[in-house]
């Protein structure tokens, strides 16, 4: 059953729905079930390559009003697309390649904020990891504007991972972070771009950090030390969009 148009509960409903290809965002389990079937279905979950959490049962409970039976499903109003088959696009398309990396945007609403600021910047693909992000809800898609359905998006198993393989394409990174002081103006985004932006608390991981083959800020001539992620992202990707339409 449902009780939202992105929630599916109990175990026969969330059986049903995985043969029937519906496209899941996150499967959380009650703590302690103990439940041939569950187990069962979490088998077939892991096999579908479905990321599960397992939480407590008021968790649960804030999810869904119904009986949910230890179960409960957030489904994905978009399919997902792969890294390498977006990458393969943009590489061969007459445009200069850009693409988003969220690291950990756990907002809904910044989520979508993003990705409508994505398409009318022209971004080829979003991506961000499976674990740890904001879901794909239905306030994402309200927020967004529906960019969501017009701009690709690849859910990824890890961040650093996906870096590697835009690196090894001949796509360069630059992180968005307040640990430098080179400011974002001062770099040449015309090239074959991936634009990280980091977590609304703790900014771009130190480990992803670590990888990126630049790292860019904006300039803050207030007393406040940060902007809101959405609105950060909006600044580097029209400077990217200033800079190629020179």
């Amino acid at each position: 059953m449902s009780d939202r148009t992105n929630t599916i509960f109990g175990i026969y409903p969330i059986k049903e729905a995985l043969a029937s290809n519906v496209v899941f965002d996150k499967v959380y389990i009650q703590k302690g079930a103990e439940n041939d079937k569950i187990t069962s279905l979490m088998k077939d979950l892991e096999k579908a390559n479905v990321p599960v959490s397992i939480v407590p049962f008021e968790k649960l409970n804030r999810l869904t009003k119904g009986n949910h039976q230890g179960i409960v499903a957030l489904t994905s109003p978009v399919a997902f697309q792969s890294l390498e088959n977006v990458v393969e696009r943009a590489l061969e398309s007459d445009k200069t390649p850009l693409f988003l990396i969220l690291d950990q945007i756990t907002d809904v609403r910044n989520f979508g904020a993003i990705l409508r600021t994505a398409e009318c910047t022209g971004v080829d693909a979003v991506i961000f990891q499976k674990s740890g992000g904001a879901p794909v809800s239905g306030d994402t898609v309200k927020t967004s504007a529906g960019a969501i359905f017009k701009i690709p998006i690849c859910k990824v198993e890890h961040i650093k991972d996906a870096i590697f393989y835009l690196q090894g394409s001949g796509i360069s990174t630059v992180a968005a972070t307040e640990k430098t002081e080179t400011e974002i103006y001062s770099l040449d985004l015309k090239k074959p771009l991936a634009i990280i932006m980091g977590s609304e608390g703790k900014g771009v991981s130190k480990s992803v950090l670590n990888l990126v083959d630049e790292r860019a800020s904006l300039p803050l001539l207030g007393e406040i030390n940060s902007l809101n992620v959405s609105v950060a992202c909006g600044a580097f990707l029209y400077e990217v969009t200033r800079q190629r339409r020179l």
